[in-house]
């Protein structure tokens, strides 16, 4: 497993791993055709093709060679804040810790980018997703809603500060 930045023929692949991925997190909380709209939207080819490679994003993928793209992450700059947008890892392919390594990756990228924390949003009703931002010592810092679809949706805020992890790593 390599674990580099996303480059425009990573495109699709990452779309592909976005749609596999809402399809099976979300089916009680979203429909088929609302993941196909937003997949679509989210991750429009022009719209993801800008961030690629723009230096306050970071596009990183998990390249498993013959099984292509299993995995990604997108996450951008603002100030001394990272905020990572989105991290999905195929369903097959979960439980190898592929999500861990893009988390860790991007986290350790933001910080060395200048960022002194990093945030992620995750809906309320995702569970997996909720435990594993707090499995990586992220807290929960806020709520909010998020609109899906035109239906409103709870979400959490989770941050992780840069000397949190100095901390950890020093008594490690």
């Amino acid at each position: 497993m390599t674990l580099r930045e996303a480059t425009p023929d990573d495109i699709e692949a990452i779309r592909e791993v976005a749609r596999r991925s809402w399809g099976a997190d979300y089916p009680a909380i979203v429909s088929r055709e609302t993941v196909t709209d937003r997949v679509d939207e989210w991750y429009a080819s022009d719209h993801l093709a800008d961030d690629v490679g723009r230096p306050r994003a970071l596009v990183l993928v998990a390249d498993a060679g013959d099984d292509g793209v299993v995995g990604f992450s997108h996450a951008v700059l603002s100030g001394d804040a990272g905020h990572i947008l989105r991290l999905y890892v195929d369903p097959d392919h979960r439980g190898q810790g592929v999500g861990g390594d893009l988390l860790e990756a991007t986290r350790d990228e933001l910080f060395d980018r200048g960022a002194e924390q990093v945030q992620a949003m995750v809906l309320a009703a995702n569970e997996p997703g909720n435990e594993f931002y707090r499995a990586y010592g992220f807290e929960q810092t806020g709520e909010g809603t998020t609109t899906i679809a035109g239906e409103p949706h709870p979400e959490n805020t989770y941050t992780l500060a840069k000397e949190a992890v100095s901390e950890r790593t020093r008594t490690a």
